[in-house]
């Protein structure tokens, strides 16, 4: 790297313009997206409900899918503070203590956004969610479900596929650990 100048900045995200030389290669500007804080996502599983997954349209792509509760930190948040209150805000559901999983970047040739990855056995129902824009649906979906929904394409989003994919291959589901049980299903709509 040579340097990089700025395109595009927001309090969010910033594009950035890079100037790049590949070893024993050429030497070109690469667009680069920057996030200053990263993201959090909480596969949250209960045994006997399934994943408790949101059911929404993403305008970029014009796609509908099966995502987990994710969101941005805030400033001076921690990240397991920041996936309880994701989960809390976008779901209704309070999530049982959180482990965590993993740490990765999601599209780390156009980016540099990081996604942290948490863990939680059960959920306890507080109301309906704070931020009721992000889903048309919360569903708990039962996890051998959850399968299926990968292969035929129910899960588009990237950072929601890897934790799904990394939550079924590396972390075989368990009984609650938590001990708490929520109480009734929240789901509102229905998928297009």
């Amino acid at each position: 790297m040579h340097g990089e100048r700025s395109v595009y900045e927001s309090p969010w995200v910033s594009l950035r313009l890079v100037d790049v030389e590949v070893p024993d290669g050429p030497r070109f500007d690469h667009h680069v997206v920057r996030t200053p804080r990263p993201a959090v996502g909480v596969v949250v599983h209960e045994a006997g409900r399934g994943v408790l997954l949101l059911w929404r349209h993403r305008f970029i792509t014009d796609t509908w899918g099966w995502e987990v509760p994710a969101g941005g930190v805030d400033p001076g948040e921690s990240l397991d503070v920041a996936a309880a209150r994701e989960v809390l805000e976008e779901t209704g559901w309070a999530p049982g203590p959180l482990r965590r999983l993993h740490g990765y970047h999601p599209s780390n040739g156009l980016s540099d956004q990081r996604f942290e990855l948490f863990a939680a056995d059960g959920a306890a129902y507080v109301g309906e969610p704070t931020d009721p824009a992000e889903s048309s649906r919360i569903e708990w979906v039962p996890a051998a479900r959850v399968r299926e929904l990968v292969r035929t394409g129910e899960v588009l989003d990237g950072m929601s596929l890897t934790a799904l994919l990394w939550w079924l291959a590396v972390e075989p589901p368990s009984p609650i650990r938590s001990g708490r049980r929520g109480a009734g299903a929240a789901t509102r709509g229905a998928p297009h």
